[in-house]
C-alpha cells in the first residue's frame, strides 16, 4: 500500500516524473509514493529517476495504466 498516490494518467512525460519528484520532496525516507501513468515513456523516465536517486521501484500494469510504487531512499534529501 502506498502512502501517497499520484494520478498522472493522460499526462505526457516529463509531467509524471515532475509530480513524483515533488511528492518525494515532501515524503519521509521509507514512505511509498504510487504513480499511475499511461504514457509509455514514463516506464523509462521514472525507472531512470529512481535509479539516479537511489529510490526503490516496483512497476506493474494495472487497469490499462502503469503503476509505479516508489519507496523514498533513506539517504535521499
Amino acid at each position: 500500500m502506498s502512502d501517497i498516490v499520484i494520478d498522472a494518467r493522460g499526462l505526457k512525460c516529463p509531467m509524471p516524473v515532475l509530480k513524483l519528484e515533488k511528492a518525494l520532496a515532501g515524503a519521509r525516507a521509507g514512505e511509498t509514493v504510487a504513480v499511475l501513468a499511461t504514457d509509455p515513456v514514463a516506464r523509462i523516465d521514472i525507472a531512470l529517476y529512481c535509479r539516479q536517486h537511489g529510490h526503490g521501484l516496483d512497476m506493474r500494469e494495472e487497469g490499462g495504466a502503469l503503476r509505479f510504487a516508489v519507496t523514498k531512499a533513506r539517504s535521499a534529501a
